[in-house]
Parts: C-alpha cells; sequence; structure tokens
C-alpha cells in the first residue's frame, strides 16, 4: 500500500477535520468513533470495526455471536481453571 500524507490544520478545542476522501474510504460518518493510539513514537488513528464488518452481521445476529463468543470463552476458562 502506498503511504498516503495529509496536512490538516488544528482549530480550536483541538478540532482536527478528517479530508473527505479518507472518511469515504475507511467509512467514518457524523456520529463515528474512532480511536486514538498512543505510543512513544506517535499517535494512530484506528477506525474500529464493527460487528457488521468483523462477522457478517448486524442487529439480533449480533447479539448472538456476542454470546457464542463469551460461551466459547467461558469454556476456555473453566477447562484451565479445571487442567
Amino acid at each position: 500500500m502506498a503511504v498516503e500524507r495529509y496536512k490538516v490544520k488544528v482549530h480550536r478545542k483541538g478540532l482536527v477535520v478528517i479530508p473527505a476522501d479518507i472518511r469515504r474510504k475507511f467509512g467514518i460518518y457524523e456520529n463515528s468513533y474512532v480511536y486514538f493510539i498512543v505510543d512513544e513514537d506517535g499517535i494512530r488513528l484506528v477506525v474500529p470495526r464493527d460487528l457488521r464488518s468483523a462477522f457478517g452481521v448486524d442487529g439480533e445476529k449480533a447479539l448472538e455471536v456476542v454470546k457464542l463468543i463469551h460461551e466459547s470463552r467461558r469454556m476456555e476458562v473453566e477447562g484451565e481453571i479445571h487442567s
């Protein structure tokens, strides 16, 4: 992937405008959430994956996926305790 570089201005209260082509590319819309990951090298902006993009589900199916993940993890923990 080619590196793209954008220069943006920091406005009052630290507001930064994400260029429109980046928002479209990563599905960032009004009221979307993003993460700022801070480490010794700098700051990364990360767009969290929603259940639809991560698992191909949303709505009622999302709850089923969460329950399956929770049950699977519970079984793993029980297995570790009894080992």
